[in-house]
């Protein structure tokens, strides 16, 4: 379960995203029209990390691009921090590329192989929990009850390139797709 605090972010997450994008390699838009059409969150088994992962608009592309938030730098991550914000409620955050956080990848893997889903939301209010309805679903293909084969994991970043080669995916939808889209692929190795 996915808690979510009422907090004021600084700065928020798109501009911070917005500022971020246009320096990695696979990007090459106007990072200055962004709009968030969705989100899904992951649940960190520790609970120590936070995972979320944006579907933006980009003109007419949707971007697919998954964070991390953490309460202290990550060792040996400097190369995937994206920024740092301060919440109002959590206090100063570093916010990292996913793809480079470990425990990103070792959960985003387990959902896959499992045919796991995303995270229940929950929002915290006043000292007050209430269920809180996703904006995006996802959903794992693997059957497996535990991940144990070894696999390389791709996250489509933008996910107007062409289908994908492989058998266990992870897809989404969210509001307006009817059909689920591929947003990772896992590939034997």
């Amino acid at each position: 379960m996915a808690l979510l605090h009422a907090a004021e972010l600084r700065p928020s997450k798109l501009e911070l995203l917005a500022g971020w994008l246009p320096t990695q390699g696979w990007y090459d838009g106007d990072a200055d029209g962004l709009e968030q059409l969705g989100a899904y969150r992951f649940d960190d088994p520790d609970g120590g990390v936070g995972i979320e992962t944006f579907l933006l608009a980009d003109g007419d592309r949707v971007l697919h691009v998954p964070v991390t938030y953490r309460g202290a730098p990550l060792e040996g991550g400097e190369e995937w921090l994206i920024g740092t914000m301060e919440h109002t409620v959590l206090g100063s955050r570093w916010v990292y590329d996913a793809l480079g956080d470990p425990v990103y990848r070792e959960v985003l893997t387990r959902t896959i192989l499992t045919g796991g889903t995303e995270a229940a939301l929950e929002r915290e209010a006043d000292g007050v929990r209430t269920p809180v309805e996703p904006s995006a679903r996802v959903q794992g293909s693997g059957l497996q009850a535990s991940p144990i084969v070894p696999v390389e994991v791709e996250v489509r970043h933008k996910l107007d390139e062409a289908p994908h080669d492989g058998d266990l995916v992870l897809t989404g939808s969210w509001a307006g797709v009817t059909e689920p889209i591929v947003l990772a692929v896992a590939r034997r190795v």
